[in-house]
């Protein structure tokens, strides 16, 4: 997928939803490389979107943003859902992703969804406030229907 550069549209409007959903934003150029490199797909909802790379039957998600305003409204189930659905006609077989551990509603969203702990990286996500916080990979088998919300 060809974004046009970091001046397009596409990756500024991409910017400007991960500027609002998350503390440490990606920038435009961010968006517009990702979106340029093979196995990328890209799932856009409204007011949220969302980042996966595929490879081989595996895949995995990169950024999954929602605007503060639209959360709690089914864009982030619906975006998985979509995403995992296209993953799965491509041949996937299993969905994984990260989550700080003091992200208490994407961990919820993700347990609700069939995601399961495999594994832990320490000290992983950086606080301007506090001490760095783990990420937890979860993992989904997508041989299986994703659970409905």
């Amino acid at each position: 997928m060809t974004t046009g550069g970091p001046g397009s549209e596409l990756a500024r409007g991409l910017a400007a939803i991960h500027a609002e959903a998350f503390d440490s934003p990606w920038t435009a150029r961010t968006f517009a490389e990702l979106l340029d490199q093979p196995g990328i797909a890209l799932e856009v909802e409204g007011d949220g979107f969302m980042l996966v790379q595929v490879a081989a039957d595996e895949a995995e998600i990169l950024t999954l943003a929602v605007r503060p305003s639209a959360r709690r409204t089914g864009v982030a189930t619906r975006l998985i859902e979509k995403a995992a659905a296209r993953i799965v006609a491509a041949g996937g077989r299993r969905l994984f992703l990260e989550v700080a551990e003091d992200n208490a509603a994407g961990r919820a969203l993700y347990a609700r969804l069939g995601f399961e702990p495999v594994g832990r990286r320490p000290r992983y996500y950086a606080r301007p406030d506090g001490p760095a916080v783990d990420a937890l990979l979860l993992a989904r088998n997508l041989s299986a229907p994703l659970p409905t919300a």
